[in-house]
């Protein structure tokens, strides 16, 4: 459970950055909801929990040729968290830690956009169970064409977010036994024209 809340915070920073990343080096751009991605990984004391959440949104309005103009909004449905086994989603969906019923969706706002280097760093506010955080993803971009033959650009995105910051799991006596308190979460954020 304490994997599966890391991996969602993670899951909810990633794709927003790399939502944001993807609009601003391109206009218009639409996201590939297929290949796009926003996922997570937690360790416990014997083995990692994967995970993802399987819906989420992301807005960016700006000059695409101007980063440092891109302002980029992500909502992430907690009630959307995945890891594969229903008994650890629902426990994850509850008030043990994510609390879905109350806090039923991940935010993020970005503050700033700029290239540093060969990556696109995204940086803002990521609200999730009732507290925000400023965090900043770096993502790798790589352009080709797909199958079809479409220009598409492809932003790839880690975090590693400590799930206490955000107190997730933080009165579960389950995640204090076996639950390590960083997630990391993984971005895959695919745009076309």
């Amino acid at each position: 459970m304490k994997y599966a809340v890391r991996n969602v915070l993670g899951a909810s920073l990633g794709a927003l950055l790399v939502s944001s990343t993807a609009l601003a080096a391109f206009s218009p751009l639409k996201l590939d909801t297929v290949h796009s991605k926003v996922s997570f990984t937690a360790a416990t004391v014997l083995f990692d929990v994967d995970g993802e959440f399987e819906k989420f949104s992301v807005s960016i309005d700006g000059d695409a040729s101007k980063p440092e103009t891109v302002k980029v909004e992500a909502n992430i449905d907690v009630a959307s968290l995945n890891t594969n086994n229903v008994k650890r989603d629902n426990h994850l969906k509850s008030p043990d830690f994510f609390n879905a019923a109350k806090y039923p969706m991940i935010r993020f706002a970005s503050t700033g956009v700029k290239m540093q280097g060969s990556q696109l760093v995204v940086t803002g506010n990521l609200t999730m169970h009732g507290v925000s955080k400023l965090v900043s993803i770096p993502f790798k971009v790589a352009k080709g064409k797909n199958g079809a033959g479409v220009d598409t650009t492809a932003y790839k995105g880690k975090l590693t977010i400590d799930r206490n910051d955000y107190g997730i799991g933080t009165d579960s006596i389950a995640a204090k036994i076996s639950l390590e308190d960083e997630v990391e979460i993984k971005l895959l954020i695919v745009t076309f024209q």
